[in-house]
């Protein structure tokens, strides 16, 4: 059995994200994010190396994974595949126009 677990930034930008949309003053947005950020973290527990390998200049960054969130095609969650531990770590939720890079390392 696969464990999933979200790193605290991780866990913030996906509420910072609902926090926005919630702004918006449309709950049903919010409720399609919140759905969607579930569908694609529950989609790695059964094919956890399906996301693209990411090639970030930052060494620390090695062996980092991405996905799209469905229905957000701008948004990604990156993530670490521990297959040896049977682990998946979320490492960040982020939109693609952010300077990726920097933010992700930022949060290692």
């Amino acid at each position: 059995m696969i464990d999933l677990n979200l790193s605290p930034a991780a866990y913030q930008s996906i509420l910072d994200q609902a926090d926005y949309y919630r702004q918006t003053l449309d709950q049903n947005l919010v409720h399609r994010w919140e759905l969607a950020v579930d569908q694609a973290m529950n989609s790695l527990l059964s094919c956890p190396e399906r996301g693209a390998a990411c090639h970030f200049r930052s060494p620390a960054l090695a062996g980092l994974r991405w996905i799209f969130i469905p229905g957000f095609p701008k948004h990604m969650v990156f993530y670490r595949y521990h297959a040896h531990e049977q682990i998946i770590l979320i490492v960040q939720v982020l939109h693609g126009a952010r300077n990726l890079e920097t933010l992700v390392d930022d949060d290692q």
